[in-house]
């Protein structure tokens, strides 16, 4: 096997042992979500006495069934993929590389990563949010024979509780923003320095495979000398 070929071998198992790495963090990030999504839909309890507002409630179920459905249809592609992959990377022979469905699924692959870590995790802090609000915004004060003062009976102790969860989750979404968009741009600038890179080496390589080849056509043949 020459040098190009086996550089060429090498860089599909990379790409496999990176496919299902990332199938397999897809599936155990999207169940565990998905999960706790609907554990919560399930054991909230709505006060049936407090006017909920209506945008609250629809945006709570609507964030809850988007977030199941992102979180499942990446398990669903992890679930699908992944045994395929697995059962060519334990096997021990380069050429099986190519029975690996993961060249031609890597946008499925690519999108089911997104939607769990990206797409998901950020309905996941929404969720959270909105939870908040729905699980506290019943709580009212107690009423005492004191006058409360005015600037005080604006916000009840449920309101209050939920913006400060609102306050604190809004400043890690925007951190986990940033985070995955340099992410995804160190990641993008890290492959495009090591495809050049090779790119250079296969190149470094073909030079010195043409200067032997000349220097071969350059010596005269045996018993030239003889002559």
């Amino acid at each position: 096997m020459s040098l190009d070929e086996h550089s060429m071998q090498a860089l599909s198992w990379r790409k496999l042992y990176l496919s299902r790495a990332k199938l397999k963090a897809s599936s155990r990030t999207s169940a565990l979500l998905s999960g706790f999504a609907m554990v919560a839909m399930v054991e909230v309890q709505l006060d049936a006495e407090h006017d909920y507002p209506q945008g609250l409630l629809i945006a709570f179920s609507a964030c809850t069934t988007v977030l199941v459905a992102v979180h499942l249809f990446a398990l669903m592609v992890s679930t699908c993929i992944l045994p395929n992959i697995e059962a060519v990377s334990n096997v021990h022979n380069l050429n099986s590389v190519k029975e690996s469905p993961h060249e031609r699924m890597h946008r499925h692959i690519e999108l089911a990563w997104a939607f769990s870590t990206v797409i998901g995790t950020l309905l996941f802090l929404a969720e959270v949010v909105l939870l908040c609000w729905v699980k506290f915004l019943p709580l009212k004060k107690k009423s005492t024979g004191k006058a409360t003062e005015a600037g005080n009976s604006s916000i009840t102790p449920g309101e209050a509780a939920a913006i400060v969860s609102t306050s604190i989750m809004v400043p890690f979404g925007l951190v986990f923003i940033v985070f995955a968009v340099h992410f995804y741009r160190s990641l993008v600038s890290h492959k495009t320095d090591r495809q050049f890179q090779e790119l250079n080496e296969l190149a470094e390589f073909a030079r010195l495979q043409d200067q032997l080849d000349h220097r071969g056509d350059a010596l005269p043949p045996p018993g030239s000398h003889f002559a």
